[in-house]
């Protein structure tokens, strides 16, 4: 037989790494079971408005954020690429809640992870990282994050998980019980049934890709807005339509904002953005506790912050409809941060402005910014 005619056959197929890996998927898909979808929660406005804003609740999944249905989804992916294997780390670079949530699906399957983070992340984030078997690994500059956890991951000969660049392929934005599937199913006994607007902030920028996409395949007509915290060039690269648009530094918004254009921010599926004041996000947050009894972190604040901006303009312009916006993770998490009023002090933020534009709203229908 000639080497032209010779059969080569290499069979990587270990039955006891298939055999692992079929119990590893079952564990992060009975997880998906186990967990019951996210309240829908009404933001109380004046009846005469005729507007209904409501925020799906992301901090009642299991790990306490919207990162919990990230993380399953790139655990999923991962497995099923192989990239995934039994005793070996599953690395992440993250400001938390996606660590935190990884930590808890890494532990599900039983193999090790390490969160590479900044320095100033909150002391409760990485507490709950590793209550869950993680491991932190700190970076001054939270622009190393990316190099460090690459570095790790080829010394450690784990899997660099890379929620920047792989969110927005991870979740299936056609159905699939995402997000925004779950949004319009919740809304369909409403008064509204089809949202104006949905309000999504974005870290890697995965889930309004995922709600955007969504809205369009299923041909409603809803808008999307991107609100973007300070020092975040999300913004600055969306309206230049630059992808190199960056930030010198480091959100204070934990969990949104990135110096960097990342892989997973779709710009072309999103309808607007809105900069918004740290101080306005933190007020909002505030609001939302004494409104409705509510801690969640600044993220949501900067949700809600847009999405009150939004209603203002439906009242001004006489419309009618419902407005979405999230509920990202809870506030117990940053109780030395945008609940302390020492830490506001120290970083020069004051929130009284912001706090009474959204009270004299909420009483006159009249927005002044």
């Amino acid at each position: 037989m000639t080497e032209r005619q010779r059969t080569i056959d290499v069979n990587r197929s270990d039955p006891a790494y298939r055999a692992w890996l079929k119990e590893a998927v079952r564990k992060v898909q009975a997880d998906a079971n186990r967990s019951a979808d996210t309240h829908l929660l009404l933001f109380p406005l004046p009846e005469r408005w005729g507007i209904d804003l409501y925020m799906k609740d992301e901090s009642t999944h299991p790990t306490g954020s919207l990162k919990h249905r990230l993380a399953r989804s790139l655990f999923l992916y991962g497995l099923c690429n192989g990239w995934i294997r039994p005793g070996k780390p599953v690395i992440e670079a993250s400001s938390g809640s996606t660590a935190v949530s990884e930590a808890y699906f890494a532990k599900l399957i039983g193999v090790p992870f390490i969160a590479v983070m900044p320095r100033t992340t909150s002391p409760a984030k990485c507490r709950l990282i590793e209550l869950h078997g993680g491991r932190c690994h700190f970076v001054d500059d939270s622009r190393r994050m990316y190099e460090e956890s690459a570095r790790l991951a080829a010394e450690t000969g784990g899997h660099y998980m890379d929620q920047f660049t792989y969110a927005e392929r991870a979740t299936d934005w056609r159905g699939n019980n995402n997000i925004a599937e779950s949004i319009y199913q919740q809304l369909r006994l409403e008064r509204y049934p089809v949202p104006a607007w949905i309000v999504a902030t974005a870290g890697t920028g995965g889930t309004s890709a995922t709600i955007a996409r969504y809205v369009r395949y299923t041909q409603y007509d809803t808008m999307v807005c991107v609100p973007d915290p300070e020092n975040s060039c999300f913004f600055d690269g969306w309206t230049r339509r630059d992808p190199r648009a960056s930030s010198e530094r480091g959100s204070r918004i934990e969990g949104i904002g990135r110096p960097r254009m990342e892989p997973s921010f779709v710009t072309g599926a999103i309808d607007r953005m809105m900069k918004v004041p740290d101080a306005a996000s933190i007020a909002a947050v505030r609001v939302l506790e004494s409104t409705i009894g509510r801690r969640a972190g600044g993220s949501t604040g900067t949700g809600l912050w847009s999405a009150l901006r939004i209603v203002s303009e439906m009242v001004a312009d006489g419309h009618k409809g419902s407005v979405v916006t999230l509920i990202c993770d809870p506030g117990d998490r940053y109780l030395d941060k945008y609940y302390s009023d020492d830490w506001l002090a120290a970083q020069d933020i004051d929130i009284a402005p912001y706090t009474a534009t959204i009270e004299s709203f909420l009483r006159t229908g009249v927005w002044s910014d």
